[in-house]
Formats: structure tokens, sequence, C-alpha cells
């Protein structure tokens, strides 16, 4: 039975540097896709009128602005000014929700604020009914999400608390499970009988820019390796989901996350990249990470054994976010060939584009059985044509969290980096427009090297 769908959006934080580069843009797509219940912006300083200009602008510059979704929009919208630390706030958010019955509360605020407005949401009566949207990150380490979601239990239900993490709203990233399950030429390969290694890189061109007092109370750990590069990896590694259920897929990255042996210092190398710490809102002396390179295991049947790398960082080379599966080499070269051991191989682009490819010998022409190495593109495609907040907010308010982080799995993915957090291993400078500090390849060790993505306009 399909779950009831919301009667009205909220939406905390409208003024925000999220709502003007995301949400707005969302709304207009979800408008064009037939969306039509009243939308509540709430903020500190954002009267009616200034939310009207605000999401014109937004849109001119972060989206497509189309004038009929647009007004369609403006007609929709409501504001509510006032302190998120002020009763009187939500009570004035009550008056405004008039008859609605299920509204949806979206969070797109710092997460220093989440408890301080589920209690006024819950006190004011916002919260009967109702589903609570909350953005990343959810905490700061293992103990800090577990009291989270401890509060927000008092408040709403866990079917009730949507958990964004706009990665499982791209179509690349859920094009990695569909890939895997819906073609049998995979499944039978894809274990330890068979994978030599993983891979995965989220390269950034780019530094912290205007984010730097953010970037500095978190961290590329925090940022991306905890959430975003570990559903990379329950996608890649978890086991085949079963039945129409769609609980069952986040019970099976569940499954996959508890298999994880949790990271200790010597698994760990990190880096920042020089110039760092003149950025505006940094700390003087700074050792937050802006790289970062693990070494991974999967203690279960499937992946026993097999070393999985991930590695992000900021001011690389250029941005791309590639995933390599390198397979193992038969166990005697039937032609006697030295062959490199980069040479049978499935390469997934994420982004900037979608790219399948996979890595094979074949002979060169001539009498010699000799053979090279050469790369077939499965398919390549354009980047997502939905917005990943757009699929997200869509399926929040119709009640489908199958892309969404569950209680258990965000606890879990906590559980994986809680021991390298902090100022616990060594912090190696790197130069901008490098692949990061030379200690990351000693890491891999004789199981490299790291594998760069290919520069975005490479073709194979």
């Amino acid at each position: 039975m399909a779950a009831p769908s919301s009667d009205t959006l909220v939406f905390f934080g409208a003024t925000g540097d999220l709502a003007y580069k995301q949400i707005f843009p969302s709304l207009q797509g979800l408008i064009r896709e037939g969306f039509n219940i009243p939308i509540i912006g709430v903020s500190l300083d954002g009267s009616l009128d200034k939310l009207k200009e605000r999401a014109r602008d937004s849109l001119e510059h972060h989206g497509d602005l189309d004038q009929d979704a647009f007004q369609k929009l403006i007609e929709l919208l409501r504001a509510v000014q006032g302190d998120y630390n002020d009763p009187a706030t939500y009570q004035k958010l009550r008056q405004e929700l008039g008859n609605a019955e299920r509204p949806l509360h979206y969070l797109a605020i710092h997460p220093s604020m989440f408890v301080k407005v589920a209690e006024g949401l819950a006190e004011s009566g916002c919260a009967a009914n109702a589903r609570v949207v909350l953005e990343k990150p959810f905490g700061r380490d293992l103990a800090s999400a577990q009291e989270l979601n401890k509060i927000l239990h008092q408040y709403f239900p866990e079917e009730s608390i949507y958990r964004i993490d706009h990665y499982l709203g791209k179509e690349p990233v859920q094009n990695i499970l569909y890939t895997r399950f819906a073609n049998p030429i995979f499944e039978p390969i894809w274990n330890r009988h068979y994978v030599r290694s993983i891979q995965i890189t989220m390269a950034e061109d780019f530094g912290v820019e205007d984010r730097g007092k953010f970037y500095d109370e978190a961290g590329a750990i925090r940022d991306v390796v905890q959430n975003h590069m570990l559903q990379i990896l329950a996608s890649l590694t978890m086991a085949p989901h079963t039945g129409d259920d769609l609980e069952s897929i986040r019970d099976e990255k569940a499954r996959l996350f508890k298999a994880i042996t949790p990271l200790a210092p010597g698994d760990v190398v990190r880096g920042q990249f020089d110039g760092y710490l003149s950025v505006p809102g940094v700390s003087h002396g700074s050792t937050v990470e802006t790289f970062v390179a693990v070494k991974v295991a999967i203690d279960n049947w499937r992946w026993a054994g097999v070393p999985i790398f991930i590695r992000c960082g900021k001011q690389l080379p250029f941005t791309s976010t590639e995933v390599m599966v390198e397979f193992k080499r038969p166990p005697r070269e039937t032609f006697g060939e030295i062959v490199p051991v980069l040479s049978s191989h499935m390469r997934i682009r994420i982004s900037p584009d979608i790219t399948i490819s996979m890595g094979l010998r074949v002979k060169k022409p001539g009498e010699r059985m000799a053979g090279q190495d050469v790369e077939l593109t499965f398919v390549r495609q354009a980047a997502d044509d939905m917005p990943p907040y757009q699929r997200l907010l869509g399926d929040a308010m119709r009640g489908s969290a199958e892309l969404f982080a569950r209680q258990d799995s965000v606890e879990l993915q906590w559980r994986v980096v809680d021991g390298i957090l902090g100022n616990v291993t060594p912090l190696y400078a790197y130069e901008p427009k490098t692949w990061g500090p030379a200690e990351a390849y000693q890491l891999i060790g004789k199981r490299g090297p790291w594998i760069n993505p290919r520069p975005p306009e490479s073709k194979p």
C-alpha cells in the first residue's frame, strides 16, 4: 500500500545557499511534473517578496527559468519569518499550515539547529503526522549521531525521518546497482575469486571556495568519505536485494556496512593542499584534511581479502568521480607475454558524465600471438537529466524512503570512520593540481598503482 503524499512542503533555511543553488530549481522541476501543494519558506529575514525575488534570481543563475512553472511556484509560495530559537516562529508556522494534515519539513539548515527546530515543530503541533528531511552531516561522529537519532525519535518515528545524501539521488549511482544486477554476466565474477582490487576516486579541481568555515569543521573524511564514498562502495559490493519491498535495498546496504572493518590510523593518509590555511574562515594552523586516501576491508565471504582503496580531495588536476574494478589475471599467461597488471578491468565513471567501460586484451595484427590492451566503452551518457534534489524531494513527499539513509546505516558508517577522525594521523602537504601527497602511493603499495580517472574530455 502506497504511503500518503505530503500536502504541504515547509523548508527551513529559505534564504540560504542550499535553497538558492538547489531547492528553488528543484521545486520548479517538481512543478513541471505536476507538483501542486503550498510551499512555505521559513527564515530569519525572508519576507514573501524577498523569497519571490530570491527564487527568480536562483532560477536565472542555477536553473532554467520556465515562466509558466515559475509563475506557479510564486503562487504556491508562502513565507514565515522568525528566529529558530523563538517559539513564536513555530506558532506562526502552525497558523500558516492551516488545514494541512501531512506536512513535510525540510531542514536545509546548519546541523547544529536540527534538534532545536525538531523541538519547536513538536511543541507547536507542527510535527503531527509530518515527515522531516535532514541534510548531512548526521552528527560529527558515532556518539553524536546516536544522540541525534535518539532526540529525533522523541518527535518523529524512524519511518518519518528522511536523511538526504544527495549522492543517492544521482542517476549514475543508481546505475551501478542496475548494471550489476540487471546483467547476468557480471554477478558470477563479482567476488574475491575474480576481483583483485577496487579503487574509488572522487577528484575535485577546486578548493573550498567560500565554505572555509564549514569545511574547517568537517574535512574530507566527514564531508564525503563517511557518506558519499561509503554509499558508492555499498552499491558496488552489496548482495542482491530480494523481493519488491523497497526496504530490502537498505537492508542489504546495512549488512554490507556491518561487514566493513573499522578503519584504523594505519589505513589512512591525510593531506592538505598548500594555500588552504589562507582561505577565509579557516582557523590558524588548521590540521583539517582536504585530501584523504583509505584502505578498506570487507570481512565477508564475497569480499574477504580484496583490498579496496578510496581517495578524494580538493585541488586535484580535474573534477571526476570514477570506480575501477580490477580483475585477476589467469593463473598462467597462455601466450607467454608479460602483461600489465591493469589489463582486465571495469571502469565506471559517475561524473561528470556516465561511462561504463571494460579493459580487455586483444591480438595485435600479424603472425605473432601478441596482444595489446584496449578499453571498450559500453555506454556514455550525459550526467543527470533530473537534479538529485528534485528526485529526492519528490520521493520524500511521496513517502518513498529507498534513496535516503536509514538510522542503522548512518551509525554503521560512522562506526567505520570513527577511529580516524580528528588529528590522529600525520597531515601531509601537497601541491594544488596534483594527485595528493606522495604518501598515498605508499598506502596502496604493491596493489597499486593508483589509477587516475580519465580527464572529462578524454575518450578511451
